[in-house]
């Protein structure tokens, strides 16, 4: 679960996820198909949904803990080499991983609100972010813009060190 607190994932895009689109000389993981009542598919909801997340390297040393199956290309899977049954993969591991680790009970979909949290608090953008979750600006916006702590003070850091880097100054006697 670290893997999917890391790249904001859908459920149905982790459970899909294969190895082949792990692009480690990038740092990027691919998302290239879902997979949701009992199928796969290309693609997600919209064109958005196809793109590339950076892999931070709490993400790469927790794919780098799982083992690679010959006779599987997905890299969670159920113990026969097909894609994970979420409702019984939620009873089976879980629930009980969360009683072990004394973390309250919630759903696994919330691992994406995690990362959106992380990343803002990291000082991505929320268009970044937007681009990473495979979602609009105005989404990332409405749903977690009250949690992008310090953007008023990070935005006047960037503009003020642009205007230094450029020459610029910020005013001239003139336009006082």
């Amino acid at each position: 679960m670290i893997f999917a607190s890391e790249t904001g994932m859908l459920p149905s895009e982790w459970r899909a996820v294969e190895w082949r689109d792990v692009d480690r000389a990038a740092g990027v993981v691919l998302v290239e198909r879902t997979f949701a009542f009992g199928k796969a598919k290309a693609y997600g909801k919209t064109a958005r949904s196809r793109r590339r997340i950076p892999l931070s390297t709490r993400a790469l040393l927790a794919l780098d803990a799982i083992p690679r199956r010959v006779d599987c290309r997905l890299i969670f899977s159920s113990p026969r080499g097909e894609h994970i049954d979420l409702h019984n993969w939620r009873q089976r591991d879980w629930k009980p991983a969360l009683e072990a680790a004394g973390i309250p009970s919630r759903r696994p979909y919330d691992l994406r609100h995690s990362f959106a949290t992380w990343a803002l608090d990291a000082g991505l953008s929320i268009f970044e972010l937007a681009r990473y979750m495979g979602t609009s600006v105005e989404m990332i916006d409405r749903t977690y813009g009250h949690l992008a702590k310090g953007a008023e003070d990070s935005a006047r850091t960037k503009l003020d060190a642009y205007a230094n880097r450029s020459g610029q100054e910020r005013a001239t006697e003139n336009e006082r």
